[in-house]
């Protein structure tokens, strides 16, 4: 209910909104105020097969340009003990019967979405990875190719691309059993593909020591003050030429910022956390060494600490 002028009772009188006819009614006089109106608020209907989904939502799902109908195809669902049984199963099989050119992409998407979530990726990877992937398809090129191996690729040029990369053994641990080699071997593939259809080499982005680096912290529990002595010290690294990649140095700074605190960390236990070998880290950490006064903030520790720490 609520106030409106009422042009017979010549006043403000209270009025009923009668939701079934879309009229406004002045509760005094009975003189219909508006009719037809449009109920602009949410319906709240279940429109699901079956009565024990409790699902309001009664709209598709969003267009994808991806696709050759935009993601918005009519699928039959399977029967569910209804009087309609035998027309839904038999329409159900015409369709499946059907030819579907989006079938295999449709696949594919779903399982970069998977992988993505399992990475807690963002949606704009996840789109940019389907991309890449739509674009490799439309060359029909790939045909006898790893599949998962294809799509696990597409997912870490995606993340390198959008400046949130991650190592090739992150991505493996999702990739339904696709190995690293067989990764490697389908992002080369994908490079050249992409770089004959543009003429052009592809662009996929540089990768810094500092990417990785809060996520491996959290990944050993690390306090916030060292994750900070840590983000500074890798920074500083990059302005000397440490020939290693930039996750071993990642590894090898955090494994010295945390043998500086009270919380030391297991050379072990950092190797599982970062996906880089015991040996590699011990290495990156002799090339490190040297430069230990000019990476480590002044802040954190001194030159006596520093002579305190263990020589590689």
């Amino acid at each position: 209910m609520g106030d409106v002028f009422c042009s017979d009772c010549k006043r403000h009188t209270e009025v009923v909104f009668d939701h079934s006819a879309g009229d406004t009614v002045c509760s005094e006089c009975g003189l219909v105020l508006e009719s037809h109106s449009i109920d602009e608020t949410s319906e709240w209907r279940t429109f699901a097969n079956e009565s024990g989904d409790n699902d309001p939502v009664r709209v598709g799902g969003p267009t994808n340009p991806l696709l050759a109908d935009g993601g918005l195809t009519t699928v039959i669902a399977k029967p569910n003990g209804s009087s309609g049984d035998f027309l839904s199963s038999s329409l159900g099989r015409w369709q499946n019967r059907g030819s579907n050119p989006d079938r295999g992409l449709i696949v594919a998407f779903k399982t970069i979405a998977t992988m993505a979530d399992r990475l807690g990726l963002v949606a704009t990877i996840k789109d940019r990875a389907n991309e890449i992937y739509k674009r490799v398809e439309d060359q029909k090129s790939s045909r006898g190719r790893n599949q998962d191996a294809l799509l696990a690729a597409c997912l870490y040029i995606a993340c390198r691309q959008e400046d949130k990369p991650r190592t090739v053994k992150e991505i493996c641990s999702v990739a339904n059993g696709a190995t690293k080699k067989e990764i490697g071997r389908a992002k080369e593939y994908i490079v050249k593909q992409l770089g004959l259809e543009t003429g052009q080499s592809v662009e996929m982005g540089t990768i810094h020591a500092g990417d990785f680096m809060r996520r491996f912290c959290s990944n050993l529990g690390m306090t916030n003050q060292t994750v900070k002595a840590a983000q500074e010290s890798v920074k500083k690294s990059e302005e000397f030429d440490i020939r290693r990649s930039p996750i071993s140095i990642a590894a090898a700074v955090i494994y010295i910022i945390t043998q500086l605190s009270d919380d030391k960390k297991l050379l072990r236990d950092i190797s599982v956390a970062t996906g880089v070998a015991e040996g590699t880290i011990r290495n990156s950490y002799k090339d490190l060494y040297p430069h230990l006064p000019k990476i480590i903030p002044a802040w954190y520790a001194n030159e006596e600490d520093l002579k305190n720490l263990q020589s590689p």
